[in-house]
Order: structure tokens, then sequence, then C-alpha cells
């Protein structure tokens, strides 16, 4: 049988939502005022003729990399009512007038479109979701929705006790509750506020009212909560609890520190020696979590990896956070005002283009762990960014008390969603997060580059016209413009070759800080991979060698002399590298110099993490520099 085309399975399915099934049983018919929710005999025959006749999935859901999106997550408030450490900072965060939020009507109207182009799992998140009024309402309206199979929401717990019969009734599928600690007074310094009973007392009413499992999030952090993955585990023997531990992930407010992130092969390590008999569980391809279970225990543990080992590659999520705005990635940086065009009257092929414009976007993959930690992004309470999309220009103007750039010092006397559309220029390339805007009038945003961001009265901005001569004065003469950018704003590799050839010569250094195990071992040359200062001392050499091909706007300089020494310093615990570099050439070496320090202290650290990760590599500096035309120059 030929696959029915798009509209006309689209057609058939509404067609049996509201008369029948395939099988042409009956449909249960709601009493007056009675919620409709449909048999599970009649759940079932729905989804079989649904996997027989389904329409080919969305292209308008489906990115460049083939994934199908099918799963959303629908912010319903910034609001919450506890203050936790990962999601926000202590004094909360500035949230969006109630006037610039998603109504009731304008997230049903998106969850229908999602729905129609294959959506079939809408999870309900905040803020906390369950302390918006007429949550119940939006549950019970979204069960309507023909095609989406389940309604979840994610909980703090406080509220959910008093609310779960109602949300069962309304057509609630499933829940999952944050909880973080099982001791109560951790809780209260983990979330700044009391609760901790009234989470447990949701977390049991789920079990009674049948939910199975019930998924509780732990989000784990070193030196606060990790010692209780053993607590949370044993819960499972008798609970049918899904427990699933969190890595630490980056938000603004947070204070990330990778120090605190306790990676899923540690977590996993110090849970098989106390249950050695865990076994790996099998999981959908889309799933977040890595599921175990220990023999005869009623529930699992998972473990989601966000930072240690992505799962970009079968991710089928997209986020609409409550101001309106589409995010195709959670730790992405790009965002597109759904709420602006709605409010313009866009109509649904429309809002389908700019959904379709928004995924195809999307990355093979997010950065990798240290990227992400010093990327602008929301706090995870709102999930919100400065940089917008050029190709959704707002609609309609829009004051926010949400200012993004009050974390920089700027506040232009324009509103937010004037802000968003004047960032991008250029064809859509984002300017540099370096960037200062000085407005000259409405609709006049000049840029200039900026290493202050303070005010205006400090910027030392890069001019439009010639550069002029940098004077030499003091020991080391330094340069008012920066050199490898131009007149136009753009990356550019500075021209020495009108410079003379001198004698340069540049010493830098690194103290790489390795702890008592790493460093008696060290010392007594004992570690497993071998001789590790000789491999640093030759790593560094190496890299001073290839600067020009690490470094993109960095000259290639033919050195006469590289060397790389490294001490030992006992009262430290620590390597101290000193590397110098020497060459006939119209550029200096400093750069070599620096290189080859930074790379003999890493290659250093990648001996010996395997005996400790609590290493440091600190100070990589310029310690002195000859040769040139603006002088020398020694650290004091």
């Amino acid at each position: 049988m030929a696959a029915l085309p798009a509209s006309l399975s689209r057609t058939l399915w509404r067609l049996l939502g509201s008369r029948g099934c395939s099988s042409g049983a009956p449909v249960t018919q709601p009493r007056p005022g009675e919620l409709s929710r449909p048999a599970p005999e009649e759940q079932s025959q729905r989804r079989q003729f649904l996997r027989e006749h389904a329409a080919p999935f969305s292209a308008f859901l489906t990115d460049s990399f083939g994934r199908q999106h099918s799963y959303l997550r629908i912010a319903l408030t910034e609001k919450c009512n506890l203050r936790c450490q990962y999601c926000m900072p202590e004094e909360g965060v500035p949230l969006t007038p109630k006037a610039a939020l998603l109504t009731t009507e304008e997230i049903l109207t998106l969850a229908r479109l999602f729905v129609k182009e294959g959506v079939d799992k809408i999870r309900l998140t905040g803020g906390e979701p369950l302390i918006r009024p007429d949550v119940v309402d939006i549950v019970a309206q979204l069960r309507q929705l023909e095609g989406l199979r389940t309604v979840s929401v994610t909980t703090n717990g406080v509220n959910l006790a008093r609310l779960l019969p109602r949300l069962q009734k309304a057509g609630l599928s499933a829940i999952n509750i944050s909880l973080d600690t099982l001791v109560p007074a951790k809780f209260e310094f983990i979330v700044r506020r009391k609760g901790f009973h009234k989470v447990m007392e949701g977390i049991h009413k789920a079990i009674e009212l049948g939910y199975h499992p019930v998924k509780v999030n732990c989000v784990v952090m070193r030196g606060l909560n990790e010692d209780e993955l053993l607590d949370f585990v044993a819960l499972t023997e008798g609970l049918p609890l899904d427990v699933r531990f969190i890595e630490y992930m980056p938000f603004d407010g947070n204070r990330w520190n990778v120090k605190k992130m306790v990676s899923y092969k540690e977590m996993l390590d110090t849970v098989q020696q106390r249950w050695p008999e865990l076994e790996k569980l099998p999981e959908e391809a889309s799933s977040t979590a890595k599921a175990f279970k220990v023999p005869g225990f009623l529930g699992r543990v998972g473990f989601i990896t966000s930072m240690s080992e992505h799962f970009c590659s079968t991710c089928n999520r997209l986020r609409i956070t409550a101001d309106g705005n589409l995010k195709v990635c959670l730790f992405g940086n790009a965002e597109v005002s759904l709420r602006d065009h709605l409010r313009a009257g866009a109509s649904e092929a429309e809002l389908l283009g700019i959904i379709r414009a928004a995924v195809g976007r999307k990355k093979r993959q997010h950065a990798g762990m240290f990227s992400i930690s010093q990327m602008k992004n929301r706090p995870m309470i709102l999930i919100e960014l400065l940089w917008m999309l050029q190709d959704s220009p707002p609609a309609r103007l829009s004051v926010s008390s949400w200012d993004p750039l009050h974390s920089q010092g700027l506040r232009p006397p324009v509103s937010f969603s004037y802000q968003k559309a004047t960032l991008w220029t250029r064809g859509g390339v984002p300017q540099a997060p370096g960037l200062a805007l000085q407005w000259l009038g409405p609709g006049s945003p000049q840029r200039h580059y900026s290493s202050y961001i303070d005010s205006d009265a400090n910027s030392k901005c890069l001019s439009p016209g010639p550069a002029a001569p940098a004077a030499v004065s003091g020991p080391w003469a330094t340069s008012d413009q920066l050199t490898h950018v131009d007149s136009e704003g753009q990356a550019s590799m500075v021209d020495v070759g009108r410079k003379p050839d001198t004698d340069r010569m540049a010493v830098a250094s690194a103290v790489v800080l390795l702890g008592p195990v790493a460093f008696k071992l060290l010392q007594q040359n004992q570690l497993k991979k071998g001789d590790a200062l000789a491999v640093a001392q030759l790593a560094g050499i190496q890299a001073a060698k290839l600067t020009s091909q690490l470094i993109p706007l960095c000259h290639h300089v033919a050195l006469s002399h590289v060397q790389v020494r490294l001490e030992l310093d006992s009262a430290r615990q620590a390597v101290q590298v000193q590397a110098s570099c020497r060459a006939r050439g119209p550029t200096g070496v400093e750069m070599e110099a620096l290189t080859a320090a930074a790379v003999a202290a890493l290659a250093l650290y990648d001996m010996c993490k395997a005996v400790s990760r609590d290493i440091v590599v600190e100070e990589v500096k310029l310690l002195s520099k000859t040769g040139g035309q603006r002088g020398d120059f020694h650290r004091a």
C-alpha cells in the first residue's frame, strides 16, 4: 500500500479522533463537564493506526543532520519558589514583564502547530510550572491535541502533592521531580528555601497515584551532595523511582566551576563499588540518560552526561521559553521570537518558515565543556541570551526589564527587542562579544572595538582613520590600537614586510600545581607513562615551532633557538616551566615563547592526570622580550 499524503493522513487521524478507530471500536463520549480521556484499548488502537499510516516526519522539524524533533519543552513561567544554587543567583534574576510572556492561548496555538508537524511529546517546565495558576487547564487542553502521546511536567515538587490529583485527572502522563539531597538541612542550603518534606510528600503522592516510574532528577555537585549517591540509589530498592544523576552544568548566575562537576564515569564507579552487579539497561535512541538497574530493585538509576559525554547526535528536543523564544539547543546561544511574530499576525505558513529556518541552523553538537562555561547564555531559570538572529526581526517593539546588556555596562535608550535586532549586521554574522555599542541616535548603531566596556569614558576605540605610528616610551611602549584589527573592524594579519630584521628574544613561564601524590611520583620518575619532564620539554619545543599554525594571525618565524626548562618546586608541589625563543626577523617571538610554556605545562598535565585531576595550570606569562621597534620589556 502506498504511503498516504501527509494532509490525507492527518485528516484521517482527526476523523478517527472524533468518530472511532480503524477497528470500528466505539469512542467513549465524556459526560457533560467531564474531561475526555480515551480508554487504554482505544489509545492503543489509535497508536497502531498512526504507526501504519503516519505521514513522513515534518521537514519543518528536521534539521540538516536528519534529526527529527518530536519532543517540545514549553516553559510556563520564569518564576520559581526556590533559589537553587546551580540554577539562579540568590537574589533571583530580572524577570520579563507579564505582558511580554506567552499567554495561555499563545502557548496552545504554538503547541497545536508543533503537534500538527509531528511533535508527540510535550514537557511543561519553568521556572516552576506548578506555580502558574492555570497549569491544570493547560494540561487538559494539551491532552486534547490529536497525535500528542505524552504530556509531562518537570517540577521542584513543592506544590505537587496538592495539585497532582487534578493534574492526573486532566491527563498528565509523566512527572520529573527535582531533588538534590535527602538531608533536610542541606536541602535548605541548596535551594535557599524550606520545603523538603513537601517534596517528599509529592514523590510519595505520585507513587500512590500510579505514576511509574516517578523520575527524580539530582544535580550532583562536588563538595555538596556527591556523598549521597549511594543513598539515592538505595531509594530505588523499595520504590519505583527512576533516579537520574545530572552532571553539573554552566549557566549564567550559578558560578559554574569545573571542579564542582562530578563526571558520569566517576559517579558510575562509586555506585559499582557498592553494587558490582549493577547492570546496563537498553535505552531509546533519543534518551538523554544512560540507564542502569541493581538486580532485584524496584526502580532504576540513570546518568545524564551533558558535559562529559554529550548526546547531541540523537537530540530530538526543542524549547520554547516563557517569553516565547524558540531555542533549538539548551546550550546554544541563538533564539528566535515566536511570540513577536504571533502578535504581529503571522500566518501558520510564516511561523513554520521561521521554525524551519531555526531548526535548520541547529549545529551538529554543542560546544565542549570549557567553551560552554565561557558562553553567554540565560540563567537556567530564564534560558535567555543577548545575541538574537537577524532573520527574525521583532514584529513589534516590546520593553523588557531583563537587560542582558547591563552585565556589560551598556544601557542604550531603546527597547530590548530593538537591541536584539540591531546587534546582528553584515549579512547575519554576529559581532564579536568584545564589542561596545555607542548610540548616536535612534536607529544609528555604531560599532567600536574596545578593551573596556564599563562606560564610554573608559573606552579605547579603534579609529576608522589610518593607523598612526606608535610612540616609543617607557621600558616597553604599547599601542593605543589593536594591531590585528583593520579600519573596517575585521581581523587582519599585520604587514611586517617593510620592518627591518633585528635579533629577537622572548622568555615566558608557566606553573603546574600537581599536588602531593603526582608531585612525588614525578619527583621519583615513577609515572606509568614515563619521563613526564622529558615529554613536556619536547612538547614545548615542538609547540614553539608550530605557533603560526596554532595562532591564526601569528607570523611564521624561523627560530634559531628554543629552550624549555622545567624545575621542581617542592614547597608548592609544583613544576616551574620556563621557555625562551630566539630568532632574527621583522617580528617578535613572544607568542612562540608563550606557546612553548603553555603546551609544555599542558603536556605535563596530560602525563599526570591519571594520578590526579586536581592539577592546576596557572601563571602563563611573558617574562621578557628584547628587540623590535617598541623597545624591550622585562617583567618586574
